[in-house]
């Protein structure tokens, strides 16, 4: 990225310098308004900010009104008009986080640099803010510094930090010794452990080198999508489609250009199996790839990598230039004519939201991360108007393995239904964090006692989207057609209070939500007020059944699936935990139901009259 100019207020003239550093930074992508994601991460980085003054620029340079271009800037939680410290600081505020000890370590951020969360320090040298789930939570509290992450920390480890960030060293020599010296792996594994605590036979095992794709360059694309058909594989992002349909549909599309997305956007709370594949096996991603553009027919290939993932980028890169002076990227691939394909990486900002194919194709067309109204589905009408094929990281890596060992071979693991292995990011009140691959069917319990948490009260089998069971339905098995998950499986014992959970995650979707439809946009902030309203103790049996039909009108409403699935949490656990929700509703001892606290609603009007209620106040003729 461009080198990071000094504070800029928005609404100041842009130098010559910065003119000619917009220049340079729209004809570096060809002044393609399909790369404003692109443009509008490097325009950060010179100005810390995306000031008014540059959108004018942009706008003119690609051919776009201003009112477009600030669309863009405004969406996504990475871009700010306001500048930002010449150090960013985001820390990760999921629940996990919170309860590994992230309230004392925001402390002693806000107490070694003097600012509270949200504000920048006078000198202009450091923000400090939160931010959703950065995909590190078995090893929290972690947070972002710059383009980096740093893990466990704790408030020694912080007033370590912020000392050598003060002493002007970068935050990569800070989290990192002999940074500069590191090849980009390295760095990753220096600031990342991945925790692969159960190596299985598909992905994590050993893996040969570009077997699959040798093995599909020796048969015809129909033949490449039958063997996927066969062996079962469906989508891993959490929905379960079967990949051979979609590869199928998009193979039938007429049209001279296709297009394959790796979605590398798993912003699911507690998922991180996806970060541990794209360091650890980058090539066999880049070979699934590869392989599902011969299928189709595509000639072009994006990487959508989140932007809490930037650190892994120069790691991809490095990859993606080396498979390119292998001949297995570019032109003529491993010399077979007409099969040309490349891959480019396309960074995130910060939106969870993306993570939903249609809107992950609008981010990647330089549009907000909004999703798109279906029919037409990507498979036909994708990227730019082309077939497209979206497969997340973990599917496509296994449709790799598939082709290098056989349909067969990956069929025979797993159950009826849920074929070969699946990764699962287990985080949370267990001894041993981290990434298990296991073969569809294990239960609960079985993978429970594999991560040392046989105190666990309570499981979030999927994530905020998923479904929280209880103690008494660990049997449940881990398949499609039982307990069907993207991978984020959460651990929390008795301690832990179920309505603060389900408050959090419900306040995660209301922040998340896009803003499109009214449902999702209006219909979280009732529910997460509903569920205040609980954890008070203020709430009615009545209110069970409101949380229930308004959980329904917004899953039958909603344009995508955030909505579909943001009441899970609330649904989920009035399921399983009825009793923590009968608890809130007893009578009060006068008999009375407090359903409406009268005190919380003339506060206000205290603070305006600037004095008390000689009816309402008790004491106060005292």
């Amino acid at each position: 990225m461009a080198k990071a100019a000094e504070h800029h207020p928005d609404g100041a003239a842009l130098t010559p310098e910065d003119v000619t550093a917009l220049h340079d930074i729209c004809a570096g992508v060809g002044n393609d308004p399909a790369r404003m994601m692109d443009i509008l991460l490097q325009t950060q980085a010179r100005f810390r900010c995306i000031p008014r003054r540059a959108m004018d620029l942009i706008a003119e340079k690609t051919g776009l009104s201003r009112v477009a271009v600030e669309g863009v800037a405004s969406f996504y939680a990475f871009f700010s008009r306001e500048p930002k410290g010449r150090i960013t600081i985001r820390l990760c505020d999921d629940i996990i986080d919170r309860y590994a000890g992230m309230p004392a370590v925001a402390q002693a951020f806000q107490t070694a640099l003097g600012i509270g969360i949200g504000e920048t320090t006078a000198d202009g040298a450091f923000s400090l803010e939160y931010t959703p789930c950065i995909g590190l939570c078995d090893q929290a509290p972690a947070a972002m510094i710059n383009d980096v992450v740093a893990t466990r920390l704790t408030p020694a480890s912080v007033q370590r930090l912020i000392d050598a960030l003060k002493a002007e060293q970068s935050a990569e020599e800070a989290l990192v010794p002999r940074h500069a010296e590191l090849a980009p792996l390295a760095r990753a594994h220096c600031l990342v452990e991945n925790n692969i605590r159960h190596a299985g036979q598909v992905l994590l095992g050993p893996v040969p080198d570009e077997h699959g794709l040798k093995a599909a360059l020796q048969a015809t694309p129909e033949e490449i999508i039958r063997i996927v058909e066969a062996s079962g594989l469906r989508g891993c992002g959490g929905a379960g489609f079967p990949t051979g349909r979609k590869w199928r549909t998009a193979a039938a599309a007429k049209a001279a250009r296709k297009v394959v997305i790796c979605n590398a956007d798993e912003g699911e709370p507690g998922t991180f199996k996806d970060r541990v594949l794209l360091t650890e096996r980058a090539n066999l991603l880049f070979e699934g790839m590869t392989i599902a553009a011969r299928a189709i027919g595509a000639g072009e290939g994006l990487l959508y990598l989140r932007g809490e993932y930037v650190y892994l980028r120069d790691h991809l890169e490095t990859v993606l230039a080396e498979r390119r002076q292998r001949g297995l990227l570019g032109t003529a691939i491993m010399s077979t004519p007409e099969f040309d394909f490349d891959i480019r990486i396309q960074l995130g900002a910060g939106a969870y939201i993306c993570g939903e194919e249609g809107a992950l194709i609008s981010s990647c067309e330089g549009l907000p991360g909004e999703p798109k109204t279906r029919p037409p589905f990507p498979v036909t009408h994708g990227y730019l108007g082309a077939p497209t094929v979206v497969n997340n990281v973990e599917t496509l890596c296994h449709a790799a393995r598939i082709l290098d060992r056989g349909a067969a071979w990956f069929h025979a693991m797993g159950t009826s239904g849920s074929h070969g292995t699946k990764l699962f990011s287990v985080s949370g009140d267990c001894l041993n964090p981290g990434i298990y691959e296991l073969p569809y069917g294990h239960t609960v319990h079985e993978l429970l006692e594999m991560a040392g948490a046989e105190d666990a009260a309570a499981v979030l089998i999927g994530g905020p989207s998923g479904t929280m069971i209880a103690r008494d339905t660990f049997h449940r098995r881990l398949t499609f057609d039982d307990l069907a998950t993207g991978g984020a499986v959460i651990v929390f014992n008795g301690a832990r209070n179920v309505l603060e959970i389900v408050e959090y995650y419900m306040s995660f979707f209301v922040h998340e939500s896009c803003g499109y439809c009214t449902p999702c946009r209006v219909g979280n902030v009732f529910l997460q007020k509903a569920i205040g309203k609980f954890r008070k103790g203020l709430a009615n049996p009545e209110d069970i059944d409101y949380l229930k039909d308004l959980s329904q009108t917004i899953i039958e409403t909603s344009r995508c699936g955030l909505g579909m699935t943001s009441p899970n949490p609330i649904l989920s656990t009035l399921e399983n935990f009825p009793l923590v929700y009968s608890a809130m509703v007893k009578p009060s001892e006068d008999r009375i139901r407090a359903t409406f606290d009268i005190q919380s609603a003339i506060d206000g009007a205290r603070k305006l009259a600037k004095r008390r209620s000689h009816v309402f106040d008790k004491d106060f003729n005292e």
